[in-house]
Parts: structure tokens; C-alpha cells; sequence
């Protein structure tokens, strides 16, 4: 067990770093004083109070208690530490109650206070706080309005207060020469119109306003964003139509664009998605290993993947997804989207989109998830898709497709759900089997190929039969072992497959052979 106050005959300690150890020990019941630290790192080491020796640490520059067990209100006396030096202070991760601490910001830079359990209105005093760059407030109860100063400000790089229950509109007074990159204001009880204000944030890269209750019209006016890479909008009271851009290259650094669960309608926009270029071309030897951030902190998002909302701690800069669902579209989905060679995620879902799926989406060899459900598709489901490498996730489901599923690679991996609803559909996984004039993919042997095989062999198509009847068997008691001992998933659909096409050839040979009688 390592005691802090054995090194307190250090009096010339200026670093002290014991961060991920859960063998440190706090004793506030012995007075000793670090005169000289300037570098305090306690990170997840498992301790539930503020070490009561800070109170005497006026050097101190850099403070870090994150990730503890530390509760109760954040005592008065912490505001006096490093009373002209501290510059930087994480306290996230804890479970400190309460209003929001009176500290002293004249020096701060960067402030970490999310995950805990804060209540009441952030303090106006946050507006002495002349050099922040860096502000974390999400993750707690905090309700209020947001201080105009965090608004005003020109130094603020990063502005974190999601998951809180703040309310009122976003002010539209950003100022010009901003140097905002980061604006998270996700989970709160917001209103009103977006301020076109946003457009002075000329460096801003990621803009996350999900799930409050913003209305209006499709922000135009942020397509003149160079740097900007996220733009979520999502489960908002936006509505209107999304018209063609207001400049000649809109949104040209986009890679996560989230507008779901909205009020949005009208047809899908060809040029914005013409103008996506960071979603085309990239080169992603380059970039696949850097992440979104600066030094002190990491860019995180919630987005759905798969299904499912999942928060990315790190965004991968190669990471490219757009999400559409649960709004009014209609029309045709464009062709266009099929450059879109980087995308990992396209979800459509939940609209009135009709025409047919385009065959280009082909082309999106990158693609993980691909949701098209619930809207009126029409047609057969393009081939192309078949190849697609990496398609984890299909949801084609409640729509009004026909034809031959395809069949092959990552489509032998889909069950029944990625097609209910769609009445015209056949073929594997589905237990509606093709007729001739529906099978789109032939058999390993053509129809002429097999009658030659039966004059030269002798067999007749009965012995043909007998042979595929006896395989049908072989296969359903095999499928049926594999389900009974807990085999592979892929393994029984494999199974299952093969079962389909016998059943297949089975009927086609008995059509064709009883047309001849």
C-alpha cells in the first residue's frame, strides 16, 4: 500500500504520478504539504475523497482525479489550488454531487467534470475562465440555460455539455475568428431554430445536436464548413425539404452525416451526395490509424451501427456513415450514392422512398450495414450486392421487391428478417420456392450439359431423382444434427442452402422431364 504522506519529506517533489494503482492510500487525517508539486496524476486509483494536502498545493499546474470513486459536493477549497498555475483539472468519471463547483478559472485551459452527478445551472463565474480552451460538462444533471460567455467566447476549442437537461435556444451570437471545433450539445431539452451564427465556426469538425428539440429547415449555411467531418441532427423537429446546395462544393470533408428521426421530406437530394468527396476518395493506407482529437482528449459519437447506437470512443478519420431513416423521402434513392466508396454504413429505413434498389450500390465495397426497410422498393434485389465483402447487416424487410434472392458470399449469412414483407421475394433463406422463370442464378450444369450427362452414362432421370431424393434426406439429417449439438451458424445455413437448391433441381427436372412424356 502506497501512503501519499510518505512523501511529504519531499519537499522539493515537483511530479508525482500514480495513475491505474489501486494500492495508493489516502490519510486526511495527517497535515503534510507538497510546497513544490506541480503535477498531481491519481487516475483510477480507486480513492473516495479529494486528498486534503491540495489545499496547500499553490503550485500546482496539472490535476487529475478522474476515473475514482470521489463523492459528495466538490469542497470550496479546491477553487484555491494552484491558484495561479493550475491550467489543467479532470475530475470526470466520479460521483461528485451537487451544484456546480465555484473554482478558480482564471488560469484553467482544460476542465473535465462529465460522468458524475451534477445538478442545478452552470455558474456564470465559468465566464472568468479567460483562457479555456476546453470545456466537459456532459454526463450530468445540469439544467439551466447555457452561458452566453461559452457562446461568445473565442478561445474555446472544444464545448461538451451532452446528456444534461439544459433548455432554452442555442444563442445565436458566434462570434467571427471563433475558434470552436468541437460543439457536443446531444441529449438536452433545447428549442428553436439553429443560428446561422454557426457559420462563423470556420474550423468546427464536429457539430452533434441530437435528440432535443430543434425545429426549422435543412442548415444550408454550414455547407461553407471546409473542416467540418460530423454533422448529427438526428431526433430533432427538423422539417422541410432538402434542396439543392447553396455552394458549388457542399460539405466537401463530411464523413458521419446523421439527419434521422426527423420531419424532413421531399426527394433525396442528388447533389449533396454528388459533393461528398470525403466519402469517394481517400487514401486509407494513410489515415486508417489516426483518430479524431487533440492532445487532451479524443472525439467521441453515438451512432447506430448495425442495428444498434453504439458510442464510438475514437472516431476512426476513415470512418463514414449516413443515416436518413425514420423521416418522410420519397422518390428514387439516387445512383449517384454508388461512389460513395468509403461509406460503411447507409441507412435508408423508415421512409417512402420508391423505384428500384439501385445496382450501383455495388460499388460501396467498404459497406458494414445496409438498411433499406419499411419503405416501397420495387424490383429485384441487384446482384451487385453479392459482392459486397464486408456486408455484415442487410434489412431489406417491408418493402415490395420480387425475384431471386441472391445467392452466395455474405447473402448465404442472412436469415428471414432481412426480407419479411416482401411477398414477391423467393429463394433461400426463404421457404418460397423460385419457379424456373424466377431463378436468376443457373445451376453449376446447364439444362443441355445435364441431358448429355444422362445419354452418356445410362441413367435415365428417374435414377437422377432417386439420387437427389436420398440426398435430400442425407441433408435434413445432417441439418438436424447440426442444430441439436450447436454447430456454427454459418455451417446450418450452408446446410440449408444446399437443401434449397436440391429442392430446386428436384422440381425443375421433374417439369422438364414430365413436359417430354
Amino acid at each position: 500500500m502506497l501512503e501519499l504522506e510518505m512523501f511529504s519529506k519531499l519537499i522539493n517533489l515537483e511530479l508525482l504520478d500514480f495513475s491505474n494503482n489501486n494500492l495508493v492510500s489516502i490519510n486526511n487525517n495527517v497535515i503534510y504539504t507538497l510546497p513544490n508539486l506541480q503535477l498531481l496524476n491519481l487516475s483510477s486509483c480507486n480513492i473516495i475523497e479529494f486528498p486534503i494536502f491540495l489545499r496547500t498545493a499553490t503550485t500546482l499546474q496539472l490535476l487529475d482525479l478522474s476515473k475514482n470513486g470521489i463523492h459528495g459536493q466538490v469542497p470550496r477549497w479546491l477553487g484555491d489550488v494552484g491558484r495561479d498555475s493550475l491550467y489543467f483539472l479532470d475530475l470526470r468519471d466520479n460521483l461528485l454531487q451537487g451544484p456546480f463547483p465555484i473554482l478558480n478559472f482564471l488560469t484553467l485551459k482544460y476542465l473535465f467534470v462529465s460522468n458524475n452527478k451534477l445538478t442545478g445551472e452552470i455558474s456564470s463565474s465559468i465566464c472568468n475562465a479567460s483562457y479555456l480552451e476546453v470545456l466537459d460538462l456532459s454526463h450530468n444533471n445540469l439544467s439551466g440555460m447555457i452561458p452566453k460567455c461559452l457562446v461568445h467566447s473565442k478561445l474555446l476549442l472544444m464545448l461538451d455539455l451532452r446528456m444534461n437537461s439544459l433548455h432554452g435556444t442555442i444563442l445565436a451570437t458566434f462570434s467571427k475568428g471563433n475558434n470552436f471545433r468541437n460543439i457536443y450539445l446531444n441529449g438536452n431539452q433545447l428549442e428553436g431554430p439553429l443560428p446561422r451564427s454557426l457559420a462563423n465556426c470556420r474550423n468546427l469538425e464536429v457539430l452533434d445536436l441530437g435528440s432535443n428539440k430543434i425545429n426549422g429547415t435543412f442548415p444550408y449555411w454550414l455547407e461553407g464548413l471546409l473542416n467540418l467531418r460530423v454533422l448529427v441532427l438526428r431526433s430533432n423537429k427538423f422539417q422541410g425539404c432538402i434542396g439543392n446546395p447553396r455552394t458549388k462544393f457542399p460539405f466537401p470533408n463530411l464523413r458521419i452525416l446523421d439527419i434521422s428521426n426527423n420531419e424532413f421530406n421531399g426527394p433525396l437530394s442528388i447533389k449533396y451526395f454528388k459533393y461528398l468527396k470525403a466519402m469517394t476518395n481517400v487514401d486509407e493506407e494513410k489515415v486508417a490509424l489516426k483518430y479524431m482529437g487533440e492532445e487532451y482528449y479524443q472525439d467521441s459519437l453515438n451512432v447506430m451501427m448495425k442495428g444498434n447506437y453504439i458510442e464510438l470512443v475514437r472516431i476512426q478519420t476513415v470512418f463514414t456513415t449516413i443515416d436518413f431513416s425514420n423521416n418522410n423521402f420519397k422518390g428514387k434513392m439516387p445512383k449517384i450514392i454508388g461512389r460513395l466508396k468509403l461509406l460503411k454504413g447507409l441507412n435508408f429505413s423508415h421512409n417512402n422512398l420508391t423505384g428500384y434498389i439501385p445496382s450501383s450500390f455495388g460499388n460501396l465495397k467498404n459497406l458494414e450495414w445496409l438498411d433499406l426497410s419499411f419503405n416501397k422498393l420495387i424490383g429485384e434485389i441487384p446482384g451487385q450486392l453479392a459482392d459486397l465483402p464486408w456486408l455484415e447487416v442487410l434489412k431489406l424487410s417491408h418493402n415490395q421487391l420480387t425475384g431471386h434472392i441472391p445467392s452466395g458470399k455474405q447473402f448465404n449469412t442472412f436469415d428471414n428478417d432481412s426480407y419479411t414483407e416482401n411477398l414477391g421475394l423467393c429463394g433461400f433463406p426463404l421457404s418460397r420456392i423460385c419457379n424456373n422463370h424466377e431463378a436468376k442464378k443457373p445451376p453449376p450444369l446447364t439444362l443441355q450439359q445435364e441431358d448429355n450427362l444422362e445419354t452418356d452414362n445410362g441413367f435415365g432421370w428417374q435414377a437422377v431423382l432417386m439420387g437427389y431424393g436420398c440426398g435430400v434426406i442425407f441433408g435434413m439429417m445432417m441439418g438436424y444434427l447440426m442444430f441439436k449439438i450447436g454447430k456454427p451458424k454459418w455451417i446450418v445455413r450452408m446446410v440449408k442452402l444446399e437443401q434449397h437448391i436440391i429442392l430446386q433441381r428436384l422440381k425443375k427436372n421433374a417439369q422438364r422431364h414430365g413436359g417430354k412424356k
